[in-house]
């Protein structure tokens, strides 16, 4: 399974990248907001700070939501790097833009996704991630788990190349179920990929071997 860290925090980025484990990062204007990145020419070269920093896919988000700006946004943010994967919402237009980009070669990601039946039309359209929000579907009382094993199941019936980015993810157990169940890649805070490090039996039998290093050496 593919790990991407879910942030426009350069240092968040660095420090994933850094542990040897990170394949790609995903970000959004509310993101880039957080980070303090506004106005346009800011957020398309923070997209290209990214890009530096780490080797694989960085999930640009286009603003519009009609076909026309959406195509013009997704050229001017593919043309940044071929690292570049245009996001687009799970909308009539964004899948109409999905299938034009495809056509075009340029990599695509279909975002709050929600249901089988969106996942399916994005797949249909030739995306290359599809973006299911897991944490958001628990967030209402719904098993986002479920929704990436159905996916997975019908992805699988009819051998679509789109990968499942499990999106939303907010904690360890998140990353350990979307692997179970056979997501391509998750996105998710640095502490979702972090956590994974943690175990008590880790820490302590660390601890008894420097202790009987030490020990055996006075």
């Amino acid at each position: 399974m593919k790990f991407f860290i879910d942030t426009a925090n350069l240092d968040q980025i660095k420090e994933a990248q850094d542990l040897g484990v990170l394949d790609g990062v995903t970000t959004n204007p509310s993101l880039m907001a957080k980070e303090g990145i506004t106005g346009k020419e800011n957020i398309l070269k923070h997209y290209v700070d990214i890009c530096d920093i780490v080797d694989g896919d960085v999930s640009a988000e286009v603003i519009a939501t009609d076909f026309e700006n959406m195509v013009k946004e997704g050229e001017e943010l593919a043309a940044l790097s071929d690292q570049i994967v245009v996001k687009l919402p799970m909308i009539k237009d964004g899948v109409k833009a999905c299938k034009y980009f495809t056509d075009k070669g340029i990599k695509t990601n279909v975002t709050l996704v929600f249901s089988a039946g969106q996942a399916l039309l994005a797949a249909k359209a030739g995306a290359t991630y599809v973006s299911p929000f897991l944490g958001r579907l628990d967030d209402i009382s719904t098993d986002g788990l479920n929704l990436i094993e159905e996916i997975r199941h019908i992805y699988d019936n009819y051998g679509f190349e789109t990968q499942i980015l499990s999106a939303s993810v907010r904690h360890t157990m998140h990353v350990i179920n979307c692997a179970k169940i056979g997501s391509d890649v998750m996105t998710g805070p640095l502490s979702s990929i972090t956590g994974l490090l943690k175990h008590p039996l880790t820490d302590i039998g660390l601890e008894k071997f420097l202790a009987d290093y030490k020990k055996g050496n006075e």
